[in-house]
C-alpha cells in the first residue's frame, strides 16, 4: 500500500522524524523559519498531509492559491491554531488537528518563571552582574515584589490557566482570581471567577493564558492598562496579539504598571526596541513548551492524529 506523502515544515526532534519516516513518504523542510505563503500553497498541492507549526500562516489566500489541493489534513505542531484559517480549510475539505495536552505543564512552568523573574527583577539583576558593574550587596538594591501571599489574576482558565493556578496556590500560597468566558471551577484550588475589569484592578500579577485569534486580539489594551495598579506585573504566555504592544510601551513608560514578562510578541519575531531597552521587562524567545520531552510529545501527538486520520478514524485532537 502506498504511503501518504507528508511534509514536516520545520525540523522536529529526531524521534519524531524516525517515526514519521516509518509511517509516511516523508519530506522534512530544513529551514527553521516560517514557511512562506507561496510555498504553503505549493505544499497543499503536492502532499497528502502537512505537519506545520506556529508562523506557517495558512490564510484564506494560501488555500485559494491551491485550487485543487491534494492535502487532506494539517496536523499542527502546537496547541494554538490562530495561524490557520479554519473556515478556509473546511471549505477546501482539509481537516485540522492540534496538540493541546503536551504543552500544558511546560507552559505553566514558564508562566511562573516569568512571574518570578518580573517580581524579583531577576533579568535586571542578571544583566547587572554580567556587565561587570555590580559593586556588591546593599540594602535597597533591586527591591522587588513579594510573590507569596500576593494575588494572581489568570485570564483564560483552560488547561494552561488551571495548571498556573495550581502552581500559584500550592507553591506560593497566592490568592487566585480568574476570568473566563464560561463558568469554570479549578479542582483542588480555591479560585474566584470575576469579570475581567475586576481582575485587572485587583491582581498583583496578571497572567494571560487565552487562545489567540480575532476574539482575543488586543484584549489587553489602553483601557485595560488604565485599570491596573502601578504595582501590577503583566505576564503573557498566550499569543502576542492578545496585548496591544504600543499600549504596553506607553503603560510602562508612564509607570502605570510595575513591569512585564513576555514569551510571545505581537509581530513575532520582531520585538520593539522600546521593549528591548527597558529594564522592567523580561523577554524570552517563545520558550513556552521548549522542553525536549514536551516537543517530542507534541510531535508524537501530531503523528497520532495523522495515523488516526489515514485509518479513517476521527483524530482525537481534531479542531476543524
Amino acid at each position: 500500500m502506498k504511503r501518504p506523502r507528508l511534509l514536516i515544515t520545520r525540523p522536529l526532534p529526531a524521534r519524531v522524524h524516525e517515526r514519521a519516516g516509518v509511517l509516511f513518504d516523508l519530506t522534512i523542510r530544513k529551514d527553521a523559519g516560517a514557511t512562506q505563503g507561496a510555498d504553503l500553497s505549493a505544499a497543499l498541492a503536492e502532499y497528502d498531509a502537512i505537519l506545520p507549526s506556529l508562523g506557517d500562516a495558512f490564510s484564506r489566500e494560501v488555500f485559494a492559491a491551491a485550487a485543487e489541493p491534494r492535502c487532506r489534513i494539517l496536523a499542527n505542531f502546537g496547541a494554538g491554531i490562530s495561524h490557520i484559517d479554519l473556515a478556509a480549510a473546511a471549505s477546501a475539505g482539509i481537516a485540522v488537528t492540534n496538540t493541546p495536552g503536551a504543552v500544558t505543564g511546560p507552559t505553566a512552568d514558564l508562566a511562573m518563571l516569568l512571574l518570578l523573574m518580573s517580581a524579583r527583577r531577576a533579568g535586571e539583576g542578571e544583566r547587572l552582574v554580567r556587565s561587570g558593574d555590580w559593586q556588591g550587596w546593599y540594602p535597597v538594591q533591586l527591591l522587588g515584589h513579594d510573590v507569596s501571599g500576593s494575588t494572581i489574576g489568570i485570564v483564560g482558565m483552560g488547561r494552561i490557566g488551571q495548571e498556573v493556578a495550581r502552581r500559584a496556590a500550592a507553591g506560593f500560597g497566592m490568592r487566585v482570581l480568574f476570568h473566563n468566558r464560561s463558568p469554570k471551577t479549578v479542582p483542588g484550588v480555591e479560585a474566584t471567577q470575576v469579570p475581567l475589569d475586576e481582575l485587572l484592578k485587583r491582581a498583583d500579577f496578571v497572567v494571560l493564558t487565552v487562545p489567540g485569534g480575532s476574539e482575543t486580539r488586543h484584549l489587553i489594551d489602553e483601557r485595560a492598562f488604565a485599570l491596573m495598579r502601578p504595582e501590577t506585573h503583566l505576564i503573557n504566555v498566550s499569543r502576542g496579539e492578545v496585548v496591544d504592544e504600543a499600549a504596553l510601551v506607553r503603560a510602562l513608560g508612564d509607570r502605570r504598571i510595575a513591569g512585564a514578562a513576555l514569551d510571545v510578541y505581537e509581530f513575532e519575531p520582531a520585538v520593539p526596541a522600546a521593549l528591548r531597552e527597558r529594564d522592567d521587562v523580561v523577554l524570552l524567545p517563545h520558550l513556552g513548551s521548549a522542553t525536549r520531552a514536551a516537543r517530542e510529545a507534541m510531535g508524537m501527538t501530531a503523528l497520532d492524529n495523522l495515523e488516526a486520520f489515514f485509518r479513517g478514524e476521527v483524530p482525537q485532537d481534531r479542531v476543524a
